[in-house]
């Protein structure tokens, strides 16, 4: 037989079982249909909702999870434990990773496998990556094999890539199938299997390569008999590959307006997709550690977070905080003689550390943002420092001049106040161009452009201004 003929087949077998067309849009009708309405028409009644097991499937799973995230972990439990499965699998998908393990690994095993089955394969697979090995191995070997096979295949790839946040229930289809044996297998599809409500149709060749994406839309709208093959345009399909990072697959899917990307394997086979929601979650998240990791907070804390984790991740960034305030005040060491000649200095000097450290905050933010949107090529990035650097020197000129008015106007010297104003623009120069250089620099190193660069640029920012305004005020006022 033909490979022709064996495609044919299979296509046959696609199409041979389906639903009316009514009943297809019925099935796949707007989630918001069957959604609780939103918060600010509830008003003041959700936060009275008492969470039992007689209401639990009237309230939203994302509602239910910030409820029981409240509750002790022994109330927590009694209360999993007298729902059923698919509702507990909705809710502790929502829920905050801390709580999540907590609850998971109290769990009966079995229990817990079979919430796990529930779950949609990808997050499923989130949960197994959160938990202890010996926790991991009790729960998995009570899976069902298939769901096993689905759920392992996923926690094999790195979460922070595309195939650790993708998902593997969608609409495959054949290119050589017309438009109504396509919608005739599509809502097979969707009574039967568990998935979610579906954007695109993914086709694939017979050694299951894509070939092409079609909307939804465009094969409804096709005539009966049509080929989805006919359907194919010239556009390139746009793809990643499964170790894609998952912050560049989410700039690719906000950067093109998709619902979802297809991810494939090197040879460029299909395995699945990453949806928008997963993506919202993505820049959530990497917003989230963006702003913890400057300031060397842990990445992934939250209030809930346990103190003694917290600390740790904490104290590490502390201490090296401490040895540039060291070295700031080694600085200020060595011109203690002027500092004695002169006490003015030691009130003025702080302002300059200050004025830079804003400066330089500023830049860092603007170019810790543009990194989190796009990756810059060195370029754009020397454009981005010079950019920078010449904003800093603008503002530094701008509040120079002011400072050296109020400063000549308080103190009545004319050198002190030229001092203080030169050494306030250098500072913010300086702040401006190490704000942009420092995140820069990080990523160049395969770092986390964000992880604790507000504490570089403090400690660049206080030595700098320290030695800059007491060197020229040794200079200028004591020789």
């Amino acid at each position: 037989m033909s490979d022709t003929e064996n495609r044919e087949e299979k296509s046959e077998a696609q199409a041979s079982e389906g639903l009316g067309l009514d009943e297809a849009m019925k099935a796949q009708h707007h989630p918001m249909d069957d959604a609780p309405m939103p918060q600010e028409e509830r008003g003041e009644e959700q936060d009275d909702i008492v969470l039992d097991p007689e209401n639990f499937d009237t309230v939203h799973p994302a509602d239910a999870a910030d409820h029981l995230e409240q509750m002790s972990l022994g109330q927590q439990l009694a209360l999993i434990e007298s729902i059923t499965p698919e509702d507990a699998a909705a809710t502790i998908s929502e829920m905050d990773s801390h709580h999540r393990v907590e609850l998971i690994s109290r769990l009966n095993p079995e229990l817990a496998a079979d919430i796990l089955e529930q779950m949609y394969p990808d997050d499923a697979a989130d949960v197994l990556h959160e938990l202890e090995d010996t926790q991991r191995e009790r729960i998995v070997r009570r899976l069902q094999k298939e769901d096993k096979a689905e759920i392992w295949h996923l926690y094999r790839y790195d979460p922070d890539t595309a195939g650790g946040v993708m998902n593997t229930d969608n609409i495959v289809l054949d290119p050589i199938l017309t438009a109504d044996q396509a919608i005739t297998f599509i809502r097979r599809q969707i009574e039967n299997e568990d998935i979610e409500i579906p954007y695109y149709a993914y086709l694939v060749d017979e050694d299951d390569k894509l070939v092409s994406v079609l909307s939804l839309r465009d094969i409804l709208l096709s005539k009966p008999g049509r080929l989805l093959k006919d359907l194919i345009s010239d556009q390139p399909v746009i793809s990643v590959r499964f170790d894609t990072d998952k912050e560049e697959v989410a700039h690719l899917l906000r950067r093109y307006n998709y619902l979802a990307l297809p991810v494939l394997d090197y040879e460029g086979r299909f395995l699945g997709v990453v949806t928008h929601d997963d993506v919202m979650d993505i820049i959530h998240e990497e917003a989230s550690e963006d702003m913890l990791g400057m300031v060397g907070a842990g990445q992934d804390e939250t209030v809930d977070t346990p103190w003694r984790s917290s600390v740790a991740k904490r104290l590490p960034w502390l201490l090296v905080n401490i040895a540039n305030s060291v070295l700031a005040a080694s600085v200020v060491h060595v011109f203690e003689g002027s500092i004695a000649q002169m006490a003015i200095l030691a009130v003025l000097m702080p302002i300059v550390a200050n004025q830079g450290g804003n400066s330089g905050q500023q830049s860092l933010a603007v170019i810790i943002r543009q990194l989190a949107v796009e990756t810059l090529d060195k370029k754009k990035s020397v454009h981005a420092v010079a950019r920078e650097a010449r904003i800093g020197l603008m503002n530094g000129v701008v509040i120079g001049l002011l400072v050296f008015c109020v400063a000549y106007l308080v103190t009545g010297n004319g050198v002190l106040a030229r001092v203080m104003g030169a050494a306030l623009g250098l500072n913010m120069l300086l702040g401006a161009a190490a704000g942009a250089t420092i995140p820069l620099m990080l990523k160049r190193m395969g770092r986390d452009p964000a992880q604790a660069s507000s504490i570089f640029l403090t400690a660049i920012t206080d030595m700098a201004g320290f030695f800059i305004f007491l060197g020229m005020a040794t200079f200028f006022l004591l020789h």
